[in-house]
């Protein structure tokens, strides 16, 4: 296994304390049944019931890049990620997510893009998850295809994430790291659907087409 190389940054992001403030009052779109595009979340693996989260610490192995990884904690800012759509997918604000639909989901701290290619992962060695990407722009390889019964995504559905390039689903086997992210499990992507590549979306601000001026003012006032 390589050894993680970590840096320290300072976040004042507004979104983050527009979304702190939410969870302890009523969020926007709380009352929606569906996933919409622009909404900012967290997504639950179920099996191993970690949180999919990522930080300012690199792989010592592999790419190099930004570690993506599981965590227990509930209340960690890092687990926040932003529905976006692609290039050639656009996702318009407060839409529902359609099943079968490309998306890109950036990590809200960092502005890096969920990604992966075909580097070994750190403990399991199955395909490498990483954050890539500057101010959520990256590459092709940040595209993933949500896999779910209907027509769109049900935030009380699980579903899968598939990537678009590999064709290799976002899973959690349990593998935990040691210093300087000890218990946190590895994330990776694997061929195979399993109840290790189920996820649901938790905690988080959901979007609606008319809450799209009010989050704008919100932000505007508050800085």
């Amino acid at each position: 296994m390589g050894i993680l190389r970590c840096n320290i940054i300072a976040s004042s992001s507004p979104i983050l304390i527009f979304i702190s403030s939410c969870l302890f009052g009523q969020c926007l779109g709380s009352e929606l049944s569906f996933v919409t595009c622009g909404s900012v979340i967290k997504l639950l693996n179920i099996k191993h019931n970690v949180r999919l989260h990522s930080h300012d610490v690199r792989y010592g192995s592999g790419s190099g890049q930004q570690s993506v990884t599981g965590v227990t904690a509930v209340e960690d800012s890092n687990s926040y990620w932003s529905i976006r759509g692609t290039r050639d997918d656009l996702c318009h604000r407060g839409a529902p997510v359609k099943c079968g639909q490309t998306i890109r989901f950036t990590h809200v701290n960092t502005g890096r893009n969920l990604h992966s290619h075909y580097f070994a992962s750190p403990l399991s060695s199955n395909q490498e998850v990483s954050a890539f990407g500057e101010e959520g722009e990256g590459d092709h390889l940040d595209e993933w295809t949500v896999q779910c019964g209907g027509s769109v995504w049900k935030r009380e559905e699980a579903v899968r994430f598939r990537h678009r390039a590999t064709d290799a689903l976002l899973s959690v086997t349990g593998e935990q790291y040691g210093r300087p992210i000890q218990g946190q499990r590895e994330v990776h992507a694997m061929s195979s659907p399993s109840q290790h590549s189920l996820w649901k979306a938790m905690e988080g601000v959901f979007m609606k087409p008319s809450d799209t001026v009010a989050f704008r003012e919100h932000i505007h006032t508050e800085f």
